[in-house]
């Protein structure tokens, strides 16, 4: 069990961030291979690519079991939506005493709080015997080519659903209050008497400035990451797994019927389907491994022929059903 204690003042500093390096980092977790029950496909397929891939710090850094994952890579969130360049840069400059100091956090563990040392993997200990400089500097290459393999396709349907959820969480903040809001993440978090309890395998209990609480469609349950080192004092943050349906299958692509994919077409019948809220291009190139300019065209069809509107939103333009594309499929 984790507690932290945040007092009204800590409360009132405590916020969410959408991070893109925590849901890269959240495969290497054991949940990357055995990703929850109805989690995007690329969640699955991403530790494939770990293997597949030239990434040998982060390939031994990845758990199969329970461990410890270096906090350096993912960085704290210092704004509530970072990108993942603003990461991987901060990655690169973590302090070498910091890389050094949570890599023999991973070596000897902590006892005390229940997590187990692990022997380096002497892949880790020649990066390590170069410095810890050299070590942040190959883990920021190493994630930045993880995140172009496995991540960047799908990071703007997958931020659309995060940033949903933060939504949510603002609304259920300014209606009924900060404990509640925690009471509504995940059962495994509870909130009463000043203390912040995660249910999980650590055994901690911190007094602490505040918390910084992370969304994620990656992990399947909550999860606390702690500052190991004690240096910089960093507030922890906290993990949890989005749970709203409507959120969550914004992402899921949708099938139409034979009926419909014999009259349109499968490919335009499936992006007529998919467009149960407005959509970019970029959002459904991902969500069925479509090039941009495929989806274009075939959204250019289903404009042309009345069913699906276009309008700009920022610097996106989102196309949405009309009714006559909303009858049509709902008749799937």
């Amino acid at each position: 069990m984790i507690e932290l204690t945040v007092d009204a003042a800590g409360l009132a500093r405590s916020r969410f961030a959408v991070s893109p390096l925590h849901e890269v980092v959240a495969t290497l977790l054991p949940w990357g291979l055995q990703p929850a029950p109805g989690a995007d496909p690329w969640v699955a397929r991403a530790r494939r690519v770990l293997r597949r891939a030239h990434l040998p710090l982060l390939s031994e850094l990845a758990l199969d079991g329970p461990g410890y994952v270096p906090d350096f890579l993912t960085p704290y969130p210092c704004g509530p939506s970072p990108t993942v360049e603003e990461e991987l840069e901060r990655v690169r400059c973590t302090p070498p005493r910091r890389v050094l100091g949570e890599l023999e956090a991973l070596r000897v563990g902590r006892p005390c709080s229940g997590l187990a040392g692990s022997g380096l993997p002497e892949g880790v200990r020649r990066a390590m015997m170069r410095g810890g400089a050299h070590v942040a500097r190959q883990a920021a290459d190493e994630l930045r080519r993880y995140w172009e393999l496995a991540f960047a396709p799908h990071w703007e349907a997958a931020k659309a659903v995060l940033d949903a959820e933060v939504g949510r969480c603002a609304g259920m903040l300014a209606g009924h209050g900060a404990a509640r809001l925690f009471n509504s993440l995940h059962p495994a978090v509870e909130w009463a008497g000043g203390t912040l309890r995660v249910e999980g395998g650590l055994r901690i209990a911190l007094p602490v400035p505040m918390v910084v609480v992370v969304p994620s469609i990656v992990a399947p349950r909550p999860g606390v990451g702690v500052d190991p080192t004690r240096e910089e004092d960093r507030p922890p943050t906290l993990i949890y797994p989005v749970r709203d349906r409507v959120v969550v299958d914004a992402i899921a692509p949708a099938v139409p019927s034979a009926e419909i994919a014999r009259l349109l077409g499968p490919t335009r019948a499936g992006l007529l389907a998919a467009l149960t809220r407005p959509a970019s291009t970029a959002q459904l190139a991902a969500r069925y491994f479509l090039s941009p300019a495929t989806v274009s065209y075939h959204l250019g069809v289903l404009h042309r022929a009345g069913l699906v509107t276009r309008a700009r939103s920022g610097r996106s333009v989102l196309y949405r059903r009309t009714p006559e594309g909303s009858r049509l499929a709902r008749n799937r």
